[in-house]
């Protein structure tokens, strides 16, 4: 059935056919009167209102989002958006001018968002309120002819019309219709649940808008790498990476803290899944708030929850423990250093900087700097090169090469500190000035050449955790709003809204004539089957009357009833 023919039968219903649908006339008449300034401002309220631009600038923000995803975004990592504008010197005006690198709180996407916040808004209101209506009301009388519905059915019985109505009434009801008798007929509806679930739907949306809205201005997210026996208090100084929201400040900050006591680490060791982890998990104790100290397990996909945050394990590595002594033999560093793995076997990589404190066999101070490379598991002098061969620690081994000069740590600029800048630095000569890094074992010394000191990779080797520790404020209302448009769209999408009238009036042979028809929002098979399992239930109670025998015919006149059969 076409649009036309729906809209012709339903206006030939009149109320029957109406409002089975709190969705807005669309007005397509052509020509009239010229629209004023009012009649331009309703016509473009109708037309934002309408679920057909709500579709769209849905769709658009779903595009507006693409680049986000692709572009490095200020508020996510300022480095890697210098990086790629240092790389597309060509792209970056206009990836600025269309505000590219701020994607999320550009001019146009915040443009998008509020239209299609305001298109949800202005749809649902209206329609709440005609559904409300409609609640509040009851089923429309029946339409004069039933024959014109698309479901149909009628007997004639020997029972009362008031007492089918009555059955009729009891029936409908039983079956969880909203029931009334209006005339000569009873009026029900049912499938009130497919409206209810088409408005959760788009409340749902809203709801998920707010929550996005709310958690990007509100979130807070940071990471923190920490060697066991150290500890982490939640100030913005104690994050290597810190980013939040337009409206979040650091007074937002949860006051908690915990010390990293243990972490384990073990792996398959034999079969394809070789080097695999097993147990991966951050033995902690933490405080809230002042409150007393608590000992938890902190597992990937595993938070510690907290102050309102969660706390997630991301990362781990070693961090050897190493000694550095100055040409007097005086110890200037004992410290575990954190190297940052390359690869799943945990080969690592980092730098020994020595700051302070420093002085040469002349007693001119001095800074050192050593470019340090680990491996857990060593495969053995000549047995390939110097990359681990499994994550765990049996067999470590780290190289050392040695500098020393200017760290250029005072110079204002920021630096890496799992890096070493060897511009204003001089190598220490090895192996009879060759330039290779000497490999040491836990317990053994490198000697600096000429006096300079030494450093000694003790036996010691502590393991490091990263942690990522974020607050998102709207992740709950979000969910609630998923789950609600889930629900809300599966109610929309199988739950017919239909009417059923059942009408009962005597005849002019004094049989009752029971009528059954029904209507829905759209042609479905279920609804002859629903209507036809009414009546064979309304039938058992009033049950067809036997047809009239056919009265005997007059002697001598055959020819003339079967003229007028003809006829």
């Amino acid at each position: 059935m076409s649009k036309t023919d729906t809209k012709e039968q339903d206006g030939s219903l009149g109320e029957a056919g109406a409002q089975l649908s709190t969705a807005p006339a669309e007005d397509t008449a052509v020509g009239g009167p010229t629209l004023g300034v009012i009649g331009w401002i309703r016509w473009f309220w109708r037309q934002l209102t309408s679920m057909r631009v709500a579709l769209i600038l849905l769709f658009l923000l779903s595009l507006g989002a693409i680049p986000g995803s692709l572009i490095p975004q200020t508020s996510a990592d300022e480095l890697k958006v210098e990086q790629f504008k240092r790389a597309h010197e060509t792209l970056t005006p206009l990836y600025e001018k269309l505000q590219l690198f701020d994607v999320y709180s550009s001019v146009w996407f915040s443009a998008i968002y509020i239209l299609l916040f305001v298109s949800l808004i202005g749809c649902i209101v209206p329609r709440t309120w005609q559904f409300v209506g409609q609640l509040r009301g009851r089923p429309p009388g029946a339409p004069k002819r039933l024959t014109r519905l698309p479901a149909y059915t009628t007997w004639r019985t020997e029972a009362d019309p008031e007492q089918v109505r009555e059955a009729a009434l009891g029936i409908l009801k039983g079956r969880r219709f909203r029931a009334h008798t209006v005339g000569d007929a009873v009026a029900a509806e049912k499938g009130y649940l497919r409206e209810t679930g088409n408005l959760l739907f788009h409340l749902a949306l809203i709801v998920m808008l707010v929550a996005f809205a709310w958690g990007q201005l509100l979130k807070s997210e940071g990471g923190k790498l920490i060697v066991e026996g150290d500890g982490f208090a939640n100030t913005l100084t104690q994050y290597d990476d810190f980013k939040s929201g337009s409206w979040f400040g650091v007074e937002d900050l949860p006051a908690f803290g915990f010390k990293l006591n243990e972490f384990t680490g073990t792996y398959e060791q034999n079969g394809p899944q070789r080097g695999t982890p097993r147990t991966f998990e951050a033995g902690v104790t933490y405080y809230e708030d002042g409150g007393p100290e608590k000992k938890a397990v902190i597992r990937v996909n595993e938070p510690l929850k907290v102050g309102g945050s969660k706390v997630y394990l991301i990362a781990h590595g070693y961090a050897p423990v190493v000694t550095v002594r100055d040409g007097r033999g005086k110890v200037v560093l004992r410290d575990a250093v954190p190297l940052l793995p390359i690869d799943n076997n945990i080969t690592s990589t980092g730098a020994i900087k020595v700051m302070d404190g420093y002085r040469d066999k002349d007693g001119k101070k001095e800074q050192l700097g050593f470019q340090a490379f680990f491996v857990p598991t060593f495969a053995g002098a000549g047995k390939g090169t110097m990359f681990s061969q499994f994550p765990a620690l049996d067999f470590p081994v780290m190289a050392l090469t040695g500098f020393h000069g200017d760290l250029r740590v005072n110079s204002g600029l920021p630096q890496n500190v799992y890096q070493l800048d060897t511009s204003k630095m001089k190598q220490f000569a090895v192996d009879g000035g060759t330039g290779k890094a000497n490999r040491l074992l836990p317990g053994e010394t490198m000697t600096l050449p000429n006096g300079a000191g030494s450093i000694t990779f003790e036996k010691e080797i502590k393991e490091w955790a990263s942690f990522q520790i974020s607050q998102q404020p709207g992740n709950g209302l979000a969910l609630a709003g998923a789950v609600a448009a889930i629900a809300g769209l599966a109610g929309s999408l199988f739950i017919q809204r239909r009417r059923v009238w059942v009408r009962a009036v005597r005849g002019k042979d004094g049989v009752t004539v029971v009528e059954m028809a029904g209507l829905g929002r759209s042609e479905s098979a279920k609804l002859p089957e629903e209507l036809a399992d009414l009546a064979v239930t309304l039938n058992g109670r009033a049950p067809t009357a036997p047809e009239p025998e056919p009265a005997e015919e007059p002697a001598g006149e055959p020819a003339a009833k079967s003229e007028g059969a003809e006829k």
